[in-house]
């Protein structure tokens, strides 16, 4: 099962590679609504855990604290995957973890750097991925389109599939 396992984190690492930026989901408070926004992954560990820097102040941790189930929604269109990660989200609030993942371009959301009393991360586990893979050339796509046009079948997009971690 552990090689199993190995192997879907992998597969999940590399339909994502490049990406730098996802959808974050999270339930909002007090509500039957979900709600996302864009996120910056500052890093994905080799166990598939995706990290996120976030203001301690933002809806976000309270909905986080609320409800820890988050999906994370990817579409890598230069690879044409795409992704809905689900899994629990963890508020960290440590500063070595911080200093690791530290970039300079973070100076844009926390002028203060590693010194911002409001900044903490976002550490989010996933436990199941649904992902589409069309990673044909835009060529060998449009022709299928137009095959199955003509010929009156059914397009047929690419690979589609669930990991479970």
């Amino acid at each position: 099962m552990k090689k199993e396992n190995d192997q879907n984190v992998e597969k999940l690492i590399e339909m994502i590679k490049g990406v730098r930026t996802c959808m974050l989901i999270t339930s909002e408070k007090d509500a039957e609504n979900l709600s996302g926004r864009p996120m910056g992954i500052n890093k994905i560990d080799d166990d598939g855990t995706m990290w996120f820097f976030t203001k301690a102040s933002s809806y976000k941790v309270e909905e986080i604290e609320t409800s820890k189930k988050v999906s994370i929604a990817i579409a890598n269109e230069s690879s044409q995957n795409y992704l809905m990660i689900h899994g629990t989200a963890t508020l960290v609030n440590d500063k070595s973890k911080m200093k690791e993942l530290w970039s300079s371009i973070m100076k844009a959301w926390f002028p203060l750097g590693l010194d911002d009393p409001d900044m903490t991360l976002i550490k989010v586990t996933p436990n199941e991925v649904n992902y589409w893979d069309s990673s044909s050339s835009k060529m060998v796509v449009l022709f299928n389109m137009i095959k199955a046009i003509v010929t009156g079948t059914e397009y047929t997009e690419g690979e589609h599939g669930k990991i479970n971690l």
